[in-house]
């Protein structure tokens, strides 16, 4: 009976889960906008112009994503690329800091 329970949990908690990976995409793909805002705020040079460009075409790849996404998988596609425009755009954020 006990097992029965835990596996209802967890299914219940899986098919909650599954949507709400969905909502992610905005906020990360946000996120990544706003810090690439941020970097192109600072002094850029010569170090951090191509990792704020680099963090502009992931960060659109990852809208295209969204937009288009059919599967988990595509969801999944937009996180990582926003995730990774974010860490481009952070790294031109500390080579500009003086």
């Amino acid at each position: 009976m006990r097992v029965l329970v835990v596996m209802a949990t967890l299914a219940a908690a899986l098919a909650l889960a599954a949507p709400a990976w969905a909502f992610n995409c905005p906020v990360v793909i946000k996120q990544a906008d706003d810090l690439i805002k941020k970097a192109e705020g600072t002094k850029v040079n010569a170090e951090s112009k191509p990792l704020i460009d680099e963090a502009k075409k992931l960060v659109a790849e990852a809208k295209a994503h969204h937009e288009g996404a059919k599967t988990k998988k595509d969801h999944g596609d937009a996180v990582r690329k926003a995730k990774t425009a974010a860490a481009y755009a952070e790294e031109a954020i500390v080579l500009a800091t003086p």
